[in-house]
């Protein structure tokens, strides 16, 4: 392989990477902010509308293929006379199918809080938001961390759909340099081994995130 090749692999993989990182920063944001505000008032609700709503945005975004997802967002909405950009749809699109995985992580960290916790936040008068703000949500969203970690790297997988709508991250500039050069092994390895690099920062930040929460 000569230089000007190697070169041109290189350049194209980590400017996708740029992409990759930016899309998948957003599409966590988009992500947690869902599945804190829509798993905060499924936790604080009596059994009612507000449960069934946001029971049925889980099941629906949980069991859509996240690639059919990109594809009702990207080229739907733009026959409905709605154009997103294709770094928007994937964002969003991906933040909103996260939303569903991170709401029922938080539930479940919600849920590990022991019950003696709450009890003696209601013993010293706390109201129940109160309680919540103070107790349960510092504690849960600690016992969620390693679950929240998981998803992390699971998310920055998954920015290789956004490819297919056209969104410039590092399989797509991988298929395009794979058009030009046909050299298969080499490219794909080199974005094989760079999604590597960067699930794996993202794994240990979650994992120092948690030691220094144990303290």
């Amino acid at each position: 392989m000569n230089e000007a090749l190697l070169t041109r692999i290189t350049e194209a993989l980590l400017d996708g990477s740029v992409v990759t990182v930016k899309v998948s920063l957003g599409a966590l944001a988009v992500a947690m902010t869902i599945g804190l505000v829509l798993a905060t008032i499924e936790h604080l609700s009596d059994n009612g509308p507000a449960r069934f709503l946001i029971r049925t945005y889980v099941e629906a975004l949980r069991n859509i293929p996240s690639l059919t997802f990109l594809f009702l967002l990207y080229f739907g909405l733009a026959s409905a006379g709605l154009r997103m950009t294709s770094m928007a749809a994937a964002i969003v699109g991906l933040g909103m199918i996260g939303g569903a995985v991170v709401i029922d992580v938080l539930r479940a960290g919600f849920r590990s809080v022991p019950a003696g916790q709450r009890e003696a936040a209601a013993a010293i008068g706390l109201r129940p938001l109160a309680a919540f703000r103070l107790v349960v949500l510092p504690q849960g969203l600690r016992l969620a961390l390693p679950s929240l970690g998981n998803y992390a790297v699971g998310l920055v997988k998954d920015t290789s759909l956004v490819a297919a709508i056209a969104a410039p991250e590092v399989m797509f500039n991988a298929r395009q340099i794979v058009n030009e050069t046909f050299a298969t092994a080499t490219v794909y390895g080199a974005a094989a081994l760079l999604y590597l690099i960067l699930t794996f920062v993202v794994g240990r930040a979650f994992v120092l995130a948690e030691r220094r929460l144990e303290y």
